[in-house]
């Protein structure tokens, strides 16, 4: 009976896709990124909320490595990353094309990624501009990184994401990491508010990159908010910056 019991809990838990991990320790190579003077004000400002020394060590990112960011936005793990790998590793910035109809004031996205780049202190960063429908990242890299973004892959028309997971599989070495962090949407709401409310649902997400063939590694709870709704819109006055977030880590088998 006990022997029963026990197995029953076991498979309650995979099925739920639970799968608990500690946070490990910072190591020193990622303390002195985030310390790093280089980084710009706006960038720092962000650190108690965005927590990046913690999600930094949760991925294992290590000097040496090859590095895959996905919708780097502005930038601001992309200057990290850049310092943790150092001069024998690479970051590969992916940043989708300006589209024909954006406004004139809007900015290019990939326009701040591409002033890093230019930056000798960042030397190793390349940008990679390119439709998410048609990416062709390079083989054999260490991680790929997604965060606060993998909701609007969703939004994009003519984009399968599983398709998209399946070329982040293809890019990994065996036994390397896909992390996914996100704003948290209610329960059970799969992809309906990837594009009102800019949230989506945990579940969803690792079913999806699962049927890519990954692996669920562990989560992180480092980000999470219990006291945040996930009914508001993450630019919210009431919430920015302090949603309740998911940090997945995934790994292709060995």
């Amino acid at each position: 009976m006990t022997r029963t019991l026990l197995f029953a809990g076991a498979l309650s838990a995979l099925l739920v896709g639970v799968v608990p991990a500690a946070q490990p320790p910072i190591p020193r190579y990622i303390d002195k990124a985030v310390a790093d003077p280089k980084r710009p004000e706006t960038d720092r400002s962000r650190d108690a909320d965005r927590k990046p020394a913690e999600c930094l060590a949760f991925a294992g990112v290590k000097p040496g490595e090859q590095v895959v960011e996905l919708l780097p936005g502005a930038g601001y793990f992309t200057r990290l990353f850049s310092d943790i790998v150092g001069s024998k590793g690479k970051v590969y910035a992916v940043a989708p094309p300006r589209r024909a109809d954006a406004p004139p004031d809007r900015p290019d996205p990939a326009a701040a990624v591409q002033a890093i780049a230019g930056d000798p202190h960042y030397s190793n960063v390349v940008v990679m501009v390119g439709k998410m429908s048609d990416l062709d990242l390079p083989k054999g890299v260490d991680l790929v990184w997604t965060s606060q973004n993998y909701h609007d892959l969703h939004n994009i028309s003519d984009l399968n994401v599983v398709d998209l997971d399946k070329s982040v599989f293809a890019a990994l070495k065996p036994g390397g990491i896909y992390l996914v962090l996100d704003h948290s949407a209610e329960q059970g709401s799969g992809f309906r508010d990837t594009h009102t409310l800019h949230r989506i649902d945990e579940e969803a997400v690792k079913k999806e990159v699962m049927q890519a063939g990954f692996e669920l590694l562990g989560e992180s709870a480092a980000l999470r908010n219990p006291n945040d709704p996930r009914t508001a819109k993450v630019f919210d006055a009431s919430i920015r910056g302090k949603t309740d977030q998911f940090i997945l880590k995934f790994r292709k088998p060995k």
